[in-house]
């Protein structure tokens, strides 16, 4: 490209690299942080080439369990796979890179989750994401970061959630001053927020549970686009109030907060659903 250049639509430059806009938002960031790229909007302005230092180093070796989850998810939320679906082990072996074996204890996690089952004569079917299974999953989460935000009030000011809180606040408002061009961010910024309040839970036992619900939650934001202004708009405003009130120190307006803003991503993750293959 030329210096002044414009770079291609986010959905143009998915398709073109077979990656999702989620890995394609997240290198527009790094360009636009590394002033290669002047994001103002839906312009994407190449301003300067780029030098070997601004190249990731590639990582050897298989996938790691998180790679592969997320891998996984893409594929079923990125082609639409039904519920009932078999998986191949070999042919995801193929594609993801990972060895067979892997891949058994990998499907062997989630069927403890519900979301796959073993065939009576070996192999693995897909169960889907069904209504009931979000019920489930949402009222699950609702017990798990309620507990975060009692653990966290209870941190002395110098732990570094509350440093963490402080940026977030400011990257929410930073993207509510922008919102109407660069709404398709918030589901990037809705996981890193969720991400920080369940960090200062250190239990073993809930660790895959809040693996799987950022999965799910951060990519329902992808597959349901009706109303995405609108919705992600609110859902800001709800984050805000929520981290007001935690750094405010008031444990009956955190916990309204949070309770109101999860159970409208309750809500969301259903209607979802309902226009989706999956329900």
């Amino acid at each position: 490209m030329d210096i002044g250049g414009q770079l291609p639509a986010e959905t143009v430059l998915a398709d073109r690299m077979d990656v999702s806009r989620t890995i394609v938002r997240s290198a527009l960031q790094k360009l636009d942080s590394d002033k290669l790229i002047r994001w103002e909007g839906r312009n994407k302005t190449l301003i300067r080439k780029p030098e070997p230092e601004h190249r990731l180093e590639v990582e050897e070796g298989t996938l790691s369990t998180e790679e592969l989850e997320q891998r996984f998810f893409e594929w079923i939320l990125r082609f639409d796979v039904p519920a009932g679906t078999a998986l191949n082990v070999a042919q995801f072996s193929r594609q993801f890179g990972v060895p067979v074996h892997n891949l058994q204890e990998f499907l062997a996690g989630l069927s403890r989750l519900g979301l796959v089952e073993r065939r009576p004569r070996g192999g693995w079917f897909l169960l889907g994401f069904t209504s009931e299974f979000a019920i489930e999953l949402s009222d699950f989460r609702m017990v798990l970061e309620l507990n975060a935000v009692r653990q966290l009030l209870t941190l002395p000011p110098e732990h570094e959630i509350w440093q963490k809180l402080e940026t977030l606040k400011q990257e929410h408002e930073d993207l509510k001053a922008v919102l109407k061009d660069r709404y398709h961010d918030f589901s990037l910024l809705d996981e890193k927020f969720h991400s920080a309040i369940n960090s200062v839970v250190k239990n073993r036992f809930v660790l895959e549970a809040q693996k799987l619900i950022k999965l799910i939650f951060h990519y329902h934001y992808m597959w349901d686009k009706r109303d995405e202004l609108e919705r992600n708009a609110a859902a800001i405003e709800e984050h805000l109030e929520w981290i007001n009130a935690i750094l405010a120190h008031d444990v009956e307006k955190s916990e309204a907060a949070a309770l109101k803003h999860l159970r409208r991503s309750k809500v969301t993750l259903l209607q979802s659903l309902r226009g989706h293959k999956f329900a």
